[in-house]
């Protein structure tokens, strides 16, 4: 996967994408992560990129030529231009998923008041937004997008159903987890967890999981749940009676 991110600073993704997983990802040539400084393609002497706003306003606004300057130098035509943006669509499990598809996309990074219009407009820009909440510019979230999407790429983690089996894409949020030594500071592992029973531990992870969605994300458990009695296509169910009963019970009431 390549993609390429349009910043007026370069620097702040260092840390990121050479660091962890993402720098192992880089280094392994699984993902490339090209990084533009949008100053580089300012007519400007002083190589200034932005400018005030017309209309009036506070604060200013990236000009339009070094952004197309900068999309043109990577070859964005074509390719799907994402514009990090509170006023965009919010960042879920869908769009990740279809971003993680892709062989390559372009991000651009807003900053101070925003970018000029004509930018989003001539380039067909998706905007995106990480949370009901305002930045001080597109960097960090650009890098909350491509760590969402790149752990999703095969070869990226070490084990590949990991990302799969976490919160949200298994449509429950995550059960508690417990590691070494089983009893600290009077703080014991579940027994169940040591038991070597593995379908007893699953269905432990299964009601624990339930019953953290249903208090922490009501309408994220009973979208779950409501597909109790799904069938798969080969016509089976999609749950066991063990888990239908799990299930039934953390709802605390019998489902049809």
């Amino acid at each position: 996967m390549k993609i390429d991110v349009l910043t007026l600073f370069p620097d702040m993704f260092t840390p990121v994408t050479r660091q962890s997983m993402m720098g192992r990802a880089v280094e392994k040539g699984i993902i490339e992560i090209r990084l533009t400084d949008i100053r580089d393609f300012s007519n400007d002497r002083h190589n200034r990129a932005d400018d005030y706003p017309f209309g009036g306003g506070g604060g200013m606004v990236m000009m339009a030529d070094p952004i197309f300057g900068a999309l043109e130098y990577v070859g964005a035509e074509g390719r799907k231009l994402i514009y990090m943006s509170p006023k965009g669509r919010l960042l879920d499990e869908a769009k990740i998923k279809e971003l993680a598809g892709m062989e390559s996309f372009v991000i651009l990074c807003g900053h101070y008041e925003g970018v000029d219009q004509r930018v989003l407009d001539h380039w067909n820009a998706e905007e995106i937004s990480i949370g009901n909440y305002v930045l001080t510019g597109g960097e960090l979230p650009a890098m909350v997008l491509i760590d969402s999407v790149a752990r999703l790429v095969p070869g990226v983690l070490g084990n590949e159903n990991s990302a799969l089996d976490e919160s949200l894409y298994s449509g429950l949020l995550e059960h508690p987890q417990y590691t070494q030594p089983r009893e600290y500071r009077g703080m014991e592992v579940p027994e169940v967890l040591t038991s070597g029973n593995h379908r007893l531990i699953y269905l432990w992870k299964l009601r624990r999981s339930l019953e953290i969605t249903k208090e922490r994300r009501p309408g994220l458990f009973e979208e779950f749940v409501s597909h109790r009695n799904d069938l798969n296509e080969d016509g089976t169910k999609r749950f066991a009676k063990d888990e239908r009963k799990v299930i039934d019970e953390v709802c605390g009431k019998s489902r049809p």
